[in-house]
C-alpha cells in the first residue's frame, strides 16, 4: 500500500474548509460576546423579569441585607456563584455572589437564592431563583417614569 499524497486541489479544498470553519467559529464567539455585553437594564436572552414587588417578603429581606453588606445568616452567603449552568450572562469568575432567601418551614437553606452581579451592595444587578439555579429571573426594582419597560 502506498502512502496518501494529497493533490493540489485536495490541499486547497481542505484549506478552504478549515478557513470557513474558523470564520464560523469566530463569528459565533463574537455574537456570544455581544450578547453578554448588555446594559444594566437588559436581561439575558430567554430570561424573564420579576418585579421586586412580586417577590416574597423574604427576598426583600435578603436584598436589604445585601445592600447593607450583611450580616448574613448562612456562611455560604456572599460566596462566589460560579454560573456553571451558564444561565446568567457570562462574566469572569468571581463576578457573581449568591445569597440565601429564607424559605419558611424549611429545615435547610431551601432552594431560593438571589445572585448579585458586580459589587453586590450597589450594582443593582440581581437575579432571583426559586428552584436552586434551574432558572433565573432578573429583578426589576422599579418602573421608569412614563410607562412600562
Amino acid at each position: 500500500m502506498r502512502p496518501f499524497k494529497p493533490s493540489r486541489r485536495w490541499t486547497i479544498s481542505a484549506a478552504l474548509v478549515g478557513l470557513l470553519a474558523f470564520v464560523v467559529l469566530a463569528v459565533g464567539l463574537s455574537s456570544a460576546w455581544r450578547a453578554d455585553a448588555r446594559g444594566p437594564d437588559e436581561a439575558a436572552p430567554g430570561m424573564g423579569w420579576v418585579e421586586l414587588a412580586d417577590l416574597p417578603r423574604e427576598a426583600h429581606e435578603t436584598l436589604a441585607m445585601i445592600r447593607a453588606g450583611g450580616p448574613f445568616p448562612h456562611r455560604q452567603d456572599g460566596t462566589v456563584f460560579q454560573n456553571r449552568e451558564r444561565l446568567l450572562p457570562i462574566r469572569p469568575r468571581g463576578y457573581y455572589t449568591e445569597y440565601t432567601v429564607r424559605t419558611p418551614g424549611a429545615r435547610n437553606r431551601g432552594a431560593r437564592r438571589i445572585v448579585a452581579g458586580g459589587e453586590p451592595a450597589v450594582s443593582g444587578e440581581y437575579y432571583y431563583t426559586e428552584d436552586h439555579y434551574n432558572s433565573f429571573r432578573r429583578i426589576r426594582e422599579g418602573r421608569p417614569q412614563g410607562g412600562r419597560r
